[in-house]
């Protein structure tokens, strides 16, 4: 018996189908937050936030820790060879600082949560979609949204902005021994030339602008991924097949959606 063929989909309406998948996205972001307000059981939705940052924070910090580590490596190698070849290499830890904790720390962090994190996400909401279970909830009067949506979503914002300090430390690191090894730059100058440049040009005077526009994109990319896989998970259907393509949908547009807003806020603080 031959497997049923699946009608291919028109640009169209694929363009169509990201439209409305965006929309659901932000309206499901807005009443995440808004449930935390007007929860019920403010303990349990704590407890349940907590147990959510253990899954996505702490289950991958070993890859986001080995993955920062060797893009500070990467970056100091590539960019210490162009700058010795000038003869400025004392510049090489103000540029590394800058870039990672600009853009590359959160978008780093924010692609290794949308494959590992989201994707989890997408397949956890997608299979308890079509076995019923989430209109289980809807019967015996309990909200999915606050539920299920409003740990998960807070909890990839806050994964992805602690995440994000973590790759950039590591990064910065990784590029100080790379930088020792290969230029034979103190490990005090070069730390002394980070530290300086993620502390000027202070914001409320607390934190450097480089640190804080970092930290705002990895917060916006956490919540967008998170806001992301909770849709697709919620709008499966049609089996396991439904569940797999609800994970696709979910790491593809959020690392689409990752690069489009990190381009935007990129415009806005710096342009």
């Amino acid at each position: 018996m031959s497997a049923p063929v699946t009608p291919e989909r028109s640009p169209l309406g694929v363009f169509a189908d990201s439209i409305e998948q965006t929309g659901y996205m932000i309206e499901l972001i807005f009443g995440a937050f808004s449930r935390l307000f007007t929860h019920r059981h403010p303990i349990r939705l704590f407890r349940r936030l907590v147990e959510q940052l253990y899954v996505h924070a702490v289950k991958s910090l070993l890859v986001v820790t080995v993955v920062g580590t060797f893009t500070g490596m990467v970056l100091a190698l590539q960019t210490g060879a162009e700058l010795k070849n000038l003869g400025v290499e004392d510049q090489l830890s103000k540029i590394v600082a800058a870039s990672l904790s600009r853009e590359m720390g959160p978008f780093i962090t924010g692609i290794i949560l949308a494959a590992t994190a989201g994707a989890a996400i997408a397949a956890e909401l997608g299979t308890m979609k079509v076995s019923e279970e989430i209109d289980a909830l809807e019967l015996m009067n309990v909200d999915p949204i606050a539920f299920l949506v409003s740990p998960r979503i807070v909890s990839m914002g806050l994964s992805c902005l602690i995440l994000t300090v973590w790759v950039n430390f590591v990064g910065i690191i990784g590029a100080a021994v790379v930088a020792h090894s290969q230029t034979g730059t103190l490990y005090s100058d070069f730390f002394y030339g980070a530290r300086e440049t993620l502390s000027a040009d202070r914001i409320f005077g607390v934190l450097s602008k480089a640190l804080f526009s970092g930290l705002v994109k990895a917060w916006c990319f956490g919540v967008i991924i998170g806001g992301l896989s909770c849709a697709s998970g919620l709008n499966a259907s049609g089996g396991a097949l439904g569940v797999g393509r609800a994970v696709r949908t979910a790491v593809t547009a959020s690392v689409v959606l990752t690069l489009i807003v990190g381009y935007i806020l990129t415009w806005f603080f710096w342009a």
